[in-house]
């Protein structure tokens, strides 16, 4: 039996060198314990990549949810624009706007430095919506004692005879399309309108919190004036001051998709970036794809939420340009059909010792390797020296 067992040496693929042969030197005591060193170093990182980390699995298919609703997160500020002359409105790709949003957006005056200056205000989102058809058919059923001017609008065709309030007085000039300078009319130099008027470009706005829309392709926009719509065409009223007075540079703090946060896994790219307008009237329009995403968590637990990629595009609104549109930041998205479905895995152990077999052999043969080429140089250097190189 002992015979057997002697015949196993021949397949020993590790030689033994005689220890009377070996030769230790201080090149291979200093290269052993860089050796060493780097190969504690590398698995240290290594199995600390592998308790830490995850791999993640993705795939793509057809989107079959049926959810109703799309959740829009945002916050921006407006540095140069008060909170009075900022609107924001949500529209679905065919212009209309929506209809009973479920929102829960806020205003917050800003000074010029971005310091906030009062308590956030809750916003209404909607606009004004009349016809002139139904302008006609109004009459009033309050007496009213004193007849106001109405600045040259009155017509009892369109039942405008008198304005006793500012705002019937911007009613008349948005029923006969006039520009209004608020200032010389006397029913609003002793109203809030005044002050607003004052304060419109000393002032920045931050707009935030969420809106919930229809999930179909839409848009939503954040822009100067007053928002309503006259005969189902959306306008905004910036009376007295003209479009090209207005500044719409604009930070972006969060812009997102999806009621649920998905940290460390979601990358907004709006996130954080700055847009400045270097001329009044500036349109910033942003083009979103919505890519739908389902996260699967190594625990079994699903979170779905959105992805999104954007295309920037501006433009200078000018009276002498033929172009339309008004000045303002656009955000125009489209729903995409397909789903991304990311799944967490966990990495298998034989991985990890597979990293570390690697590492340890790797580096002990590139370490052996730099030995053996000072070895025998510093040999080759001594036959110089002792006239025996050939």
């Amino acid at each position: 039996m002992k015979k057997h067992f002697e015949k196993l040496k021949y397949f020993d693929a590790y030689y033994k060198p005689v220890d009377d042969l070996q030769e230790r030197t201080f090149i291979g005591g200093t290269v052993s314990i860089l050796c060493w060193l780097t190969i504690m170093f590398l698995s240290t990182v290594r199995c600390y990549e592998f308790f830490t980390n995850s791999e993640t699995d993705e795939s793509i298919y057809v989107d079959t949810s049926r959810s109703s609703k799309l959740w829009i997160n945002l916050d921006f500020i407006i540095p140069r624009i008060s909170c009075d002359y900022v609107a924001l409105d949500a529209m679905d790709s065919s212009g209309e706007q929506h209809l009973h949003l479920e929102h829960n957006i806020f205003k917050r005056r800003l000074d010029l430095n971005g310091t906030p200056i009062a308590e956030p205000q809750s916003e209404k989102i909607g606009m004004k919506t009349f016809t002139i058809e139904e302008t006609n058919n109004t009459e009033s059923t309050t007496a009213k004692p004193v007849c106001g001017s109405c600045y040259g609008a009155e017509d009892p065709i369109l039942n405008i005879t008198c304005c006793n309030t500012c705002e019937e007085v911007k009613e008349a000039y948005r029923i006969r399309r006039w520009q209004i300078h608020e200032t010389h009319i006397e029913q609003c130099k002793s109203s809030a309108t005044s002050q607003q008027i004052e304060k419109a470009f000393k002032e920045g706005c931050q707009i935030y919190g969420y809106m919930e829309v229809n999930r179909v392709a839409g848009s939503f926009h954040i822009a100067p004036g007053q928002s309503f719509s006259i005969n189902y065409v959306h306008v905004h009223d910036v009376q007295p001051f003209s479009s090209g007075q207005f500044n719409t540079s604009h930070i972006i703090r969060h812009l997102s998709f999806s009621r649920t946060k998905v940290i460390g896994h979601l990358n907004n790219p709006l996130d954080g970036s700055e847009s400045y307008a270097t001329e009044g009237g500036t349109m910033f329009h942003y083009y979103l794809k919505i890519v739908p995403t389902l996260y699967v968590l190594k625990h079994g637990e699903t979170l779905e939420t959105n992805q999104f990629s954007v295309t920037k595009y501006e433009k200078v609104m000018t009276p002498m340009s033929a172009e339309s549109g008004m000045p303002g930041i656009f955000f125009s998205y489209e729903l995409s059909a397909l789903m991304v479905k990311v799944t967490d895995k966990d990495v298998p152990i034989s991985h990890l010792v597979t990293d570390l077999c690697s590492i340890v052999g790797g580096v002990w043969i590139v370490a052996m390797f730099i030995d053996s080429i000072c070895y025998r140089s510093a040999k080759l250097l001594e036959k110089i020296d002792l006239g025996k190189a050939s």
